[in-house]
């Protein structure tokens, strides 16, 4: 039941308005940071606490109304030069925007947030009243890092796991305790994947969002259902797409009036082409209007970016470095869809790049660099693609030391490592399980981040290119298509059936002679300017009868692998409106689109294709292929 009473709309438009206010805010903290005098800082956060505050006022959110107010009167103070801004204080006001944020999420799950972390309010308070802050208080122990209790016999002991989840002794007999806690395990295994809007730990812990009964993750779904139910459209673009639909219309009278002259047997010359200037003039203001319909679509990328800057600095408090994150290219503009799936990439190579790429500040002084690391996060657009930059002046990588560590874990063998150039060395880092943390921490060392950064990529068409150099710093340059909607693709022939590649991932298309066909390990190859490259006949990885050789191949690179993809012939390019197979969507395709002539095209998904090849198909490429093909 509600607790809000038929103002469920009211309540979704504030935490829009809110979510984004906040982040604002967060980003003018990480500013106030360097420049602690700087009154107009202090005058925008103290009036965005104060507005977040009237809104909750409204919605009757006693206890967001408190922990603004308190957050408000302490900015007063300081932007009136009663109280000096200090790490310490700052530590207290970064908590109190968190359990801001957590309200919010309370909120999403149509119930009135409970109160505040006593700590944070108590530091609040103590400020306000003394102007002192107090000692930090010790965030507890998460139950999700904490080791499982197993008992003599080697099972989980199920009571003390229980206990030590819910806080409460286990008086349930052991089977039902046994269901619930690994419930309560599956849970918090889903929640351990950091969060797009999750910071650092802070000195002051963190509230759990959880209600009785409730689950954990509720108020960030209904969250993200509502991003992807809503956006944001600049009312100019809107006007562009009703003038654009009003000339069609005018455009599709004149081709009624047209067609009932030439039904009436009026065929003349002058009303052809009428007819042809008239059908000519429809075809590009239906371009026109499909352009400004995926207008509408995109977004600037800097309402993703402005999460970051909070991130990166709670990161690096946490473990002690210096680091500032420089935005650049906040204006360009993404597809709404993407926006969303590139969240968790980029949390996580911000987060690897303040982790593992920057140095603690004495190793800085030693290499002679100075102690502030630069961590850069830069968009911009080049042709039909999104180019997006994640670059650091840390301690690089080294190729050797990286095959080293994947040879250590088992997941490749030294045979295998000592095929790989540096391109392919680099890339490990990709492979699930690959870390270089010799310690499990709550940040890093689990070997799941770059894993997670690669599939999502990979699930937008996109590739990932790592450039380092040891002692200079590491560059991840992600490539995307400009959009998800419109696919250019390459349409090939098995027969007559034609088939759609996307063609971000065709190089070049060549005949394949057969007498340049060699056999290697009993595999089908060709020499393609030097490099030995497979030959797959797509018919087979279709699972279709082999009716007959493929006459021409389609060179194909993707970030792993370059290979030949044979096929029967070609039917020419085009831009592929995608439609999605929600309900039902075979292996290997990744949606349908619609020719000219009505006849409907599977397009294709290659890495799903590619995956029963070999279990080792993401680390392989170029005369590596070879072995699991």
């Amino acid at each position: 039941m509600s607790d809000f009473g038929g103002m469920e709309d009211l309540l979704q438009d504030f935490l829009q308005e809110a979510h984004d206010l906040l982040s604002d805010v967060d980003n003018k903290l990480v500013e106030l940071e360097k420049c602690p005098d700087d009154r107009g800082l202090l005058n925008d956060i103290f009036r965005g606490f104060h507005t977040v505050k009237g809104g909750a006022g409204f919605l009757n959110a006693g206890e967001l109304v408190t922990l603004c107010h308190l957050t408000e009167n302490l900015f007063d103070r300081l932007r009136n030069g009663e109280l000096e801004l200090t790490p310490e204080l700052m530590d207290v006001i970064m908590a109190a925007t968190q359990g801001v944020r957590d309200m919010f999420n309370e909120l999403g799950q149509l119930v009135q947030p409970r109160p505040a972390d006593p700590a944070v309010v108590a530091a609040l308070q103590g400020v306000l009243d003394a102007g002192v802050v107090p000692p930090p208080v010790v965030a507890p122990v998460s139950p999700v890092a904490a080791a499982p209790a197993v008992a003599a016999t080697g099972e989980p002991d199920w009571g003390a796991l229980h206990a030590a989840v819910t806080g409460q002794a286990a008086a349930e007999p052991v089977a039902k305790v046994e269901v619930m806690v690994k419930r309560e395990m599956a849970a918090a295994s889903v929640a351990a994947v950091p969060a797009t809007d999750k910071a650092a730990p802070s000195p002051f812990g963190r509230r759990s969002v959880d209600r009785p009964g409730g689950q954990p993750s509720s108020a960030r779904r209904s969250e993200e259902r509502g991003r992807e139910n809503t956006i944001r459209v600049d009312t100019s673009r809107l006007d562009q797409v009703l003038n654009l639909s009003g000339e069609i219309g005018l455009t599709k009278n004149r081709l009624t009036s047209l067609r009932a002259d030439i039904l009436a047997g009026k065929s003349d010359s002058e009303t052809l082409h009428a007819l042809d200037q008239a059908v000519s003039q429809l075809d590009l203001l239906v371009s026109d209007l499909q352009n400004s319909v995926m207008k509408t679509r995109m977004q600037p990328i800097g309402r993703l970016f402005q999460k970051y800057p909070r991130i990166a600095r709670d990161l690096a408090r946490q473990l002690g470095k210096d680091v500032e994150l420089v935005l650049a290219g906040e204006e360009t503009e993404v597809d709404k869809t993407m926006i969303e799936d590139l969240a968790d990439p980029l949390i996580h190579l911000i987060r690897n790049a303040v982790d593992h790429g920057v140095e603690m500040p004495d190793e800085r002084a030693a290499a002679g660099k100075a102690a502030k690391s630069l961590v850069r996060l830069e968009a911009r657009q080049e042709g039909d693609h999104i180019v997006l930059i994640i670059a650091d002046d840390g301690k690089g990588m080294s190729a050797e030391r990286i095959r080293a560590k994947a040879v250590d874990k088992g997941l490749i063998s030294e045979e295998e490592a000592n095929t790989l150039d540096e391109r392919q060395s680099l890339n490990l880092i990709f492979l699930p399980g690959f870390s270089t943390k010799t310690q499990i921490s709550d940040v890093s060392g689990r070997g799941v981040g770059m894993d997670v950064v690669k599939t999502n990529i990979q699930k937008l068409n996109g590739s990932i290119e790592i450039r380092s150099e040891p002692g200079k710093g590491s560059v991840f340059i992600i490539s995307l298509p400009l959009t998800l909607a419109i696919l250019p693709v390459l349409l090939v022939l098995l027969g007559d059936q034609p088939f759609a590649l996307p063609l971000s991932l065709v190089r070049e298309i060549l005949p394949i002679e057969h007498q340049r066909i060699q056999e290697v390990g009993g595999k089908e190859t060709l020499v393609v300017r030097g490099e030995v490259l497979p030959v797959i006949s797509l018919a087979r990885l279709l699972g279709w009868p082999m009716e007959k050789v493929p006459e021409y191949g389609v060179f194909m690179q993707t970030a792993e692998r370059s290979f030949i993809l044979g096929v029967d012939s070609f039917a020419g390019r085009d831009d592929a409106v995608i439609k999605s197979l929600e309900d039902f969507r075979p292996k290997g395709v990744a949606g349908v689109t619609t020719l000219s002539n009505g006849q409907i095209v599977l397009i294709l998904d290659m890495k799903e294709l590619l995956a029963d090849i070999g279990h080792h198909a993401d680390v392989v490429g170029g005369m590596r292929n070879l072995e699991f093909l």
